[in-house]
């Protein structure tokens, strides 16, 4: 295996509020390698934007984080603003959820990219605005040269996430971090958006961290995949090691909540019964026990590592933290949610 380019070792991310400590992040551990797509997926509150935004320096003042996060070997964590600024936009680009909350309104979109290409490269203004046409290009903004005298405004939406791609392009990053790129987007604009996210990771040869809700975007764009709950991974794999042997009921209980190509229309999707903890306080047991239609006794009192899975077709990235990890992969998922499933009416066993 070549060098990681982003080594994670026990990231914990922690926010003071009136109820007490929230621990955001509770021991993350993941290597990114070279030319890798690692897509981390989860419900809302599960951690995923706290740990791209830990990548990049960029946790609130508030915020209390310990653990190691190393580039090319450089620790990042605990570095200032400072010495943080001349990776961010050149070694890491980000692409945030909303565009609008990248782009400044008051400066045209040509300035917005211009003043990024010059930031961290010497080049004359003149040929600064040349690779910010062609970067538009690339990112699929017809009549380019005309759209950089545009205002954000002006754009829509998916235009407006392409531009964000472009200017996460213009210093050939090796990592790109895109949190929720095509969240809002109507299906046609997500796969343009998609697309253009392919487009540069052509262009860059960059690693790329995805972070979505979207199964089908992970499916059709990762390598890897990490399922984040209760501010930590549960389980990680490739791609085929999540969607057919998931080793985690919580996985499978997303799995169960998207529409499948192969449903009639009759069936109802599956649901997880009740909602993620908050996070305030410790955590005794398996944080995912009181929704889990497969808990035993075992789970409210001892929270299970993250262990390789040793199921005999699984690969060698595979990982889940589920006491019962290896009977779970052979256990179809329509045996575990139903429509009707709820934590407090049913339970079944292993």
């Amino acid at each position: 295996m070549p060098e990681p380019i982003i080594e994670v070792n026990d990231l914990r991310v922690d926010f003071p509020s009136e109820d007490g400590t929230v621990h955001a992040i509770r021991g993350v551990h993941f290597d990114l390698f070279p030319h890798e797509v690692f897509g981390i997926v989860g419900e809302s509150g599960s951690g995923k934007s706290v740990t791209s935004l830990a990548l990049i320096g960029l946790l609130a003042k508030s915020a209390t984080a310990t653990g190691s996060i190393k580039l090319n070997g450089e620790e990042l964590l605990g570095k200032s603003e400072k010495e943080l600024t001349p990776y961010r936009g050149k070694t890491i680009a980000m692409i945030f959820q909303d565009p609008m909350t990248s782009l400044n309104p008051v400066y045209t979109i040509g300035w917005q990219i211009t003043e990024a290409i010059q930031a961290h490269q010497s080049v004359s203004k003149e040929d600064a605005k040349k690779e910010a046409v062609r970067l538009l290009e690339a990112a699929g903004i017809s009549q380019a040269e005309n759209r950089m005298e545009s205002y954000p405004h002006e754009f829509s939406g998916g235009m407006r996430q392409r531009a964000v791609i472009a200017i996460a392009m213009a210093n050939s990053p090796q990592v790109i971090l895109a949190d929720e790129p095509t969240t809002a987007l109507d299906v046609t604009v997500q796969a343009q958006v998609l697309d253009t996210l392919k487009v540069a990771l052509r262009e860059t040869q960059a690693s790329l961290v995805l972070i979505t809700h979207d199964l089908g975007v992970i499916a059709g764009l990762a390598d890897r995949v990490a399922v984040m709950y209760a501010g930590r991974i549960v389980e990680t794999g490739t791609v085929e090691d999540l969607f057919y042997r998931t080793a985690m009921p919580y996985t499978h209980g997303l799995l169960g909540s998207i529409p499948s190509v192969d449903d009639t229309g009759q069936e109802r999707l599956r649901q997880i019964p009740g909602a993620p903890p908050t996070m305030v306080g410790d955590v005794q047991g398996c944080p995912f026990a009181p929704r889990c239609p497969l808990r035993q006794a075992t789970c409210f009192e001892v929270e299970p590592e993250l262990v390789k899975v040793t199921n005999s077709e699984s690969s060698a990235f595979h990982t889940s933290a589920c006491h019962f990890a290896n009977d779970v992969t052979l256990m179809p998922a329509a045996s575990m949610f139903t429509d009707t499933s709820s934590a407090d009416e049913s339970e079944k066993t292993i």
